[in-house]
């Protein structure tokens, strides 16, 4: 290794039960450098990160850092051996004042009492090297996130950190405040301290990092300095496709010419929704496309009530609504497939028969009580006419495949008679033959009449399926691609860029 690189992870390994989810892995990061670990979800970046820090054990490789193997058991080891992480949430004591978090567990004394005085003063200088002007003797939360994450790096700096792990770090910020950390980061790489960096936001990645690492589905794509790429090939790595050899994906293109059904207008909510805007038509199939963090779940969250608007307003069949539960939504025939079915879809020991009827206990109940033979009746339907494999409707959900799990929670909704239905990667980890029955089924939704808004991380779904894609970035619309536009070469420039590369697709 030489002098060269502060840490090298070779050949890392990681399996959860039979699922491998590290394969291999070489990750290394040179002395005084900010490096970026890049992937979308499922890549493998947590579980890195966690074997780094002593919180996973790795099941095979080895790793160096500052010349030395080391075998961290837990984030303390990893931080006495000179790695420190600072997360999106922050990990540091609100109710303890500034200068007593940067100091805890190693505090200066005299006379065998603490020194306060010494304390504070070594706060102030320590923070001021860093730019940073405040008074340390104020409790942490009464300062924003920003200088939260200022005192965390100023710790990190205390306890000699060799390298400093920023996860997400610059997601609860806002611009002003991303331009601090910045600007600190720049004088922890003049120090000569190296800065591992995990953002979804690619501006950032290329504004900071001096080089990154790509991983996907658990293994290596590569390494890769930062100059040397563009945004649309970063985002071409991280998604497995070479952007200029595409292989278009056959579809038709449906002109839809139903009424307009939902109109959302200058969303905002919190930092992650910056003013979206969408409509959707009366059987239209339109898609939400863009990377981690783009905002796409984030909105379909704020439609169906999940989570509050701070601005903006929602129209359904041109009258304004306002859903502060999702009960509400509902009752006015929207329904949400989400993207997790195991912790917010499925209920894992009821029958299917009472997964598919527990969203609408009206149809099969009556005074309170449950009528059984219609509960049947009703899961029976549409077992047969969305083509569930069960052995019957008294079969535990739990021992069904993951595609007809699925197909069972859109039963759920469907027995509903919807207008409008969000599908939140609808397709995620499921094999071929159930995403091609899925993808058929979300078609044939659409040819009744319902609309339907398609999340999905695979591009190759959105062309296939839908007639319009909404593309986002950053929680603002980048673009919107209707018919012959909808290719991935078109998703990926906007995603990249906010342009596409020749003439359409642009959103005003």
């Amino acid at each position: 290794m030489g002098n060269e690189y502060i840490l090298e992870m070779k050949g890392i390994s990681k399996s959860f039960s039979s699922v491998k989810v590290l394969h291999e892995v070489d990750f290394r990061i040179k002395k005084g450098e900010v490096h970026a670990l890049m992937g979308e979800n499922g890549a493998g970046k947590s579980t890195l990160i966690k074997i780094l820090t002593g919180i996973y054990s790795r099941d095979g490789g080895t790793i160096l850092f500052d010349g030395k193997e080391i075998h961290p058991a837990d984030a303390l080891e990893a931080q006495k051996a000179g790695i420190s992480t600072i997360y999106q949430e922050i990990s540091l004591i609100g109710q303890l004042s500034v200068a007593e978090n940067i100091y805890i567990g190693r505090e200066i004394k005299k006379h065998g009492a603490i020194d306060w005085k010494a304390i504070n003063e070594k706060s102030r200088e320590l923070l001021a090297g860093l730019g940073l002007d405040i008074d340390v003797t104020k409790v942490l939360s009464s300062y924003g996130t920003a200088i939260q994450q200022m005192v965390a790096i100023a710790r990190s700096i205390l306890i000699d950190a060799k390298l400093v792990i920023m996860d997400e770090a610059t997601s609860s910020l806002d611009d002003d405040e991303v331009k601090i950390l910045f600007n600190i980061i720049r004088k922890l790489k003049a120090q000569g301290i190296s800065v591992l960096f995990i953002s979804h936001r690619l501006p950032e990645i290329f504004e900071i990092a001096d080089s990154l690492t790509v991983l996907k589905d658990g293994s290596l794509v590569g390494e890769y300095r930062t100059a040397d790429l563009t945004r649309k090939e970063l985002v071409s790595k991280m998604i497995g496709h070479d952007a200029e050899n595409i292989v278009e994906v056959k579809r038709t293109y449906r002109k839809v010419s139903g009424e307009e059904y939902l109109k959302v207008s200058d969303i905002q909510s919190g930092i992650k929704l910056k003013g979206l805007n969408l409509t959707i038509h009366r059987g239209e199939i339109v898609g939400l496309a863009g990377l981690l963090g783009a905002g796409r779940t984030e909105l379909a969250r704020v439609i169906f009530g999940i989570d509050r608007k701070d601005k903006g307003e929602i129209w359904i069949d041109g009258k304004p609504v306002e859903f502060k539960l999702p009960a509400h939504a509902i009752g006015h025939g929207l329904a949400f497939c989400s993207e997790d079915r195991k912790v917010e879809g499925i209920i894992p020991n009821l029958t299917i028969a009472e997964n598919i009827s527990i969203a609408n206990m009206k149809e099969v109940s009556r005074f309170g009580v449950i009528h059984h033979a219609k509960q049947r009746a009703v899961a029976k339907e549409y077992i047969e006419k969305i083509r569930i494999k069960t052995t019957g409707t008294d079969q535990k959900i739990k021992n069904l495949s993951g595609g007809n799990q699925q197909k069972v929670i859109l039963a759920r909704w469907l027995s509903m008679k919807p207008d409008f239905i969000i599908l939140d990667e609808p397709t995620r980890g499921i094999d071929v033959g159930a995403k091609k029955e899925i993808e058929d089924l979300i078609r044939e939704i659409s040819a009744e009449g319902i609309s339907v808004l398609l999340i999905s991380s695979e591009f190759e779904e959105l062309i296939r399926n839908c007639d319009r894609v909404e593309v986002l970035r950053d929680g603002k619309n980048a673009g919107c691609l209707r018919g012959e536009e909808i290719t991935e070469n078109n998703i990926m420039s906007l995603i990249a860029t906010g342009k596409v590369e020749t003439g359409g697709g642009q959103s005003e």
